[in-house]
């Protein structure tokens, strides 16, 4: 995240984000070294596979969890499309994201 703004890493170059404000999964955890409830989801619901996605996938639900307390899995599928994982299937990771909903 940059500035509160999830952004592609790999298109993202260094020099454009000096002086920026930069959270990156490690920066989710909470200051006494626990998870965020996303990262304690993902692990909880078997979300995490080879892991390649995985620091894209947290930080993207936690940016739509930010934005809307209770999405759809219609948006949460829209929100999380441009990540793409190859062992999960996806099922895992939105049983994950809806798992941290707050309820209307």
């Amino acid at each position: 995240m940059v500035n509160g703004e999830p952004v592609l890493s790999c298109l993202t170059l260094a020099v454009a984000v000096d002086r920026a404000d930069i959270v990156t999964i490690e920066g989710l955890s909470k200051p006494d070294g626990s998870l965020d409830l996303i990262q304690e989801a993902f692990l909880d619901h078997g979300a995490i596979q080879c892991g390649f996605c995985t620091p894209g996938m947290v930080i993207l639900a936690k940016d739509l969890l930010k934005r809307k307390a209770h999405p759809s899995e219609t948006e949460i599928r829209e929100h999380i499309e441009g990540n793409l994982c190859r062992c999960t299937g996806y099922v895992s990771i939105v049983k994950a994201i809806k798992s941290c909903r707050k309820k209307p």
